[in-house]
């Protein structure tokens, strides 16, 4: 993708539209079988606010990570596209990143906390990763099974 056009903006708005009804707080456009290297994130609400109407959302087209700290961070993940399951992943606890902004400005940011982990959980979508990728094989074939169980219970 090579820059932001109305049409991206018209997408951007309806993932963020579709993030904030799942609850989430990131969204890949691979997600909802969109092919771009898109992402809506906003994290206002989970860092301790209880008012619905704090919103302070962060686009990214063809975001790249440029840059971890070797310090590393735990947070528990979930994903709108593994709905009901959460688990402790490690990852870089900050990292700096290169992205087109929601005008199409090439931006660079740093971040760290819940932010740093959610960047790395969507670009990692875009990457065809998924977060229990990160969990011990025991643990994601248990996941896997419990996805294809339901799968076959809803396919009826």
């Amino acid at each position: 993708m090579s820059g932001v056009d109305s049409s991206i903006r018209m997408l951007m708005d309806d993932m963020l539209e579709t993030m904030y009804d799942a609850p989430g707080i990131g969204l890949a456009a691979i997600q909802i079988g969109i092919p771009k290297r898109l992402v809506v994130i906003d994290v206002a609400k989970r860092e301790g606010e209880e008012d619905d109407e704090v919103k302070d959302p962060i686009f990214l087209v063809n975001p790249e990570i440029i840059r971890v700290s070797d310090e590393k961070a735990v947070y528990e993940e979930g994903c709108l596209s593994i709905p009901d399951y959460y688990a402790e992943v490690e990852r870089p606890a900050r990292v700096w990143i290169r992205y087109l902004d929601r005008a199409g400005a090439m931006k660079e940011m740093e971040a760290d906390g819940l932010l740093a982990t959610c960047i790395q959980h969507e670009i990692d979508h875009l990457n065809g990763v998924l977060f229990i990728d990160y969990l011990s094989r025991l643990k994601r074939e248990r996941v896997m099974k419990r996805f294809a169980k339901e799968a076959r219970r809803y396919g009826d």
